[in-house]
């Protein structure tokens, strides 16, 4: 993507969500794209998840420290192959504590340690439903890191999937954090821009990796 006339500024979303631009430099979002497609492999690789209600998730999706299921969370893939669960990775926990820092403050870094990462590949045709993840015994701050295709990231209230939202455009190298009064706040993407993930990272389509603490 050519250099634009004005960088992209960080912008508070709602009470405790804010999003900041190309927050990962270019070697590092190569890093985490070869780590992602070495955790995608089997066992308790990339998955489809298939919801209570007979439906299926149009992103695919692997899991590290524990395993979400809708809506629960595991040891072991549960809905997959049964394998255990890939290690949480020590340097995606420290990437979670200084994305809050950057983004909330210092005051907003959580004492307990991130333990999941949830990691959603979509493709052109993939969308993500409005939900709040709300299956944690934690309130600490999510964190969500944009690679590949640019998305449509609607962040919603903690009260409705309906109105009132905010549409926001993620790029590759973006970050997204939510807690405080907008930890449950609902949110999806309704829209993936095929084409437009930067050329050298070499992926098609969209990965976004999900931080949590599990609280567990």
């Amino acid at each position: 993507m050519e250099a634009e006339l004005f960088p992209r500024a960080r912008a508070v979303i709602a009470p405790g969500a804010v999003h900041v631009p190309d927050w990962l430099a270019p070697a590092l979002q190569r890093e985490l794209l070869d780590a992602c497609r070495e955790w995608a492999r089997p066992p308790a690789g990339l998955r489809t998840v298939r919801t209570p209600g007979g439906g299926t998730m149009t992103a695919r999706q692997v899991c590290l420290g524990w395993h979400w299921y809708p809506y629960a969370y595991a040891r072991t893939a549960v809905d997959g192959d049964g394998a255990p669960v890939k290690p949480f990775p020590d340097r995606l926990g420290e990437l979670g504590r200084r994305a809050v820092t950057d983004a909330l403050g210092t005051g907003a870094t959580s004492p307990e340690p991130y333990d999941i990462a949830l990691i959603n590949f979509y493709d052109a045709d993939a969308r993500m439903g409005m939900h709040r993840d709300a299956d944690e015994r934690s309130d600490a701050p999510v964190v969500s890191l944009s690679l590949g295709d640019t998305c449509v990231f609607r962040f919603g209230n903690p009260d409705t999937r309906t109105r009132p939202w905010t549409d926001v455009e993620l790029r590759s190298g973006d970050l997204f954090v939510f807690g405080g009064p907008s930890r449950l706040a609902y949110h999806g993407v309704p829209r993936v821009h095929p084409g437009t993930a930067p050329p050298e990272l070499g992926l098609t389509g969209r990965l976004n990796i999900t931080l949590r603490v599990s609280g567990r």
